[in-house]
């Protein structure tokens, strides 16, 4: 890989390949490419699973973007699922690009699980892995790509496992998450019914029959324009305070 004269070498020298919207892999200076809308763009590798693997890899559809997206192991699942919930965010495409860069003896590459953009417009690269299974390879691998990502003006996290209880609680609203669990005449009895906080199985009550009115319920949770107390600190049940978020959610 050889770096073109003028760069600065202070800073590592980083390429990305990725497939661009016509489905064809490019390659160009990552500098060239701080614009482009990695959201968008198809994964670098294939998903795949067979018997005997060690990891899992599947599709996950997001509310977020409406669309599938891939992952490879099951926490990376669970941090896509929390990508989803973050009202802030407003597209997520998965293994977008390969970054290529020299490390003095040869040329190395690695594709980040997730590329993230926020409702501000700004970007974040996203690499899960647990910590206990960082090995010397992978921090080097992860630091190129935080420092990479300084350079483009995006930023860089590296994500381990979530919390349980929280983690719980966006998995069973989760199920939940598709716009047809929303009826309109549902709805407007739930925001008259949550205006002030009370128990979540009160609230479905009085806003009509729980078959009803539950499923709309919880699509109000995921989109966080309803609030309940303390997602991250117990289980949600039928005595979980619920109130109309302040501001409203996504």
């Amino acid at each position: 890989m050889a770096v073109p004269v003028g760069v600065n070498l202070a800073e590592p020298y980083v390429e990305l390949s990725y497939v661009d919207a016509v489905r064809e892999r490019r390659r160009r200076p990552l500098l060239d490419c701080v614009t482009a809308r990695f959201e968008d763009v198809a994964a670098v590798r294939p998903f795949r699973w067979s018997r005997g693997e060690r990891h899992f890899s599947g599709w996950y559809w997001a509310a977020t973007t409406g669309q599938h997206v891939g992952f490879e192991s099951w926490l990376e699942r669970d941090r896509l699922l929390l990508m989803d919930f973050d009202p802030k965010v407003v597209g997520i495409a998965s293994q977008p690009f390969w970054l290529h860069w020299h490390d003095g003896k040869r040329e190395r590459r690695h594709a980040p699980d997730y590329f993230v953009r926020r409702t501000d417009g700004s970007a974040v690269v996203v690499d899960v892995r647990a910590d206990e299974r960082i090995e010397s390879k992978d921090a080097e691998a992860f630091e190129i790509t935080r420092l990479a990502c300084g350079q483009a003006g995006w930023g860089f996290e590296r994500v381990g496992v979530p919390d349980a209880l929280l983690l719980a609680n966006v998995r069973w609203l989760s199920r939940y998450r598709h716009p047809r669990c929303l009826h309109g005449p549902v709805v407007n009895r739930l925001r008259a019914a949550l205006s002030a906080p009370v128990p979540l199985m009160v609230g479905a009550d009085a806003a009509g029959d729980r078959l009803e009115t539950l499923p709309a319920l919880f699509h109000l949770l995921w989109l966080q324009e309803v609030a309940a107390g303390g997602l991250a600190v117990e289980l949600l049940g039928p005595s979980t305070i619920v109130r109309l978020a302040g501001g409203g959610g996504r």
